[in-house]
């Protein structure tokens, strides 16, 4: 059995969000095992949504939102950038690859791109191999998933 990795995304509702969208009603082909959590900006991007991300067990996490100058609320983009570069040393501090968590500029009306952006991380993972906090996840008698410190 391959092991098939756990990407959460979060998207940008304006580009990435729609990028996705885009990609969906063309039927463009991308790992199933992608879920996507639309968010109003990537500027809405907190650290903590990609530590709860990698506690549960998520092998990737990518953000995707508009391209520099094009973003819907003027620099969010930009403060989630700051927000991903500095979520990227948090990980490194705590044995994470920070390549795990990914930023991408996504417009609108590029699903195809989206689609091709998805499988590439996706295989990036792939060979990285499982999310080293999965070994410290157990399920409780409930099925909910608590980490082991």
């Amino acid at each position: 059995m391959t092991f098939e990795p756990k990407i959460i995304t979060f998207m940008c509702n304006w580009c990435g969000y729609a990028a996705a969208d885009l990609a969906g009603v063309s039927r463009l082909q991308y790992p199933a095992t992608v879920r996507i959590i639309r968010t109003m900006c990537t500027g809405r991007f907190d650290p903590g949504f990609a530590l709860r991300a990698f506690e549960k067990g998520a092998d990737g996490v990518l953000v995707c939102g508009c391209h520099p100058g094009d973003c819907q609320y003027i620099e969010g983009n930009l403060k989630g950038k700051d927000r991903v570069e500095m979520t990227q040393k948090m990980l490194e501090g705590i044995g994470i690859d920070p390549e795990r968590l990914r930023l991408e500029w996504v417009s609108a009306s590029e699903g195809p791109i989206f689609a091709e952006l998805v499988r590439e991380f996706s295989e990036t993972i792939r060979k990285k191999g499982p999310n080293p906090l999965k070994e410290s996840v157990s399920k409780t008698e409930g099925g909910e998933e608590v980490a082991q410190i």
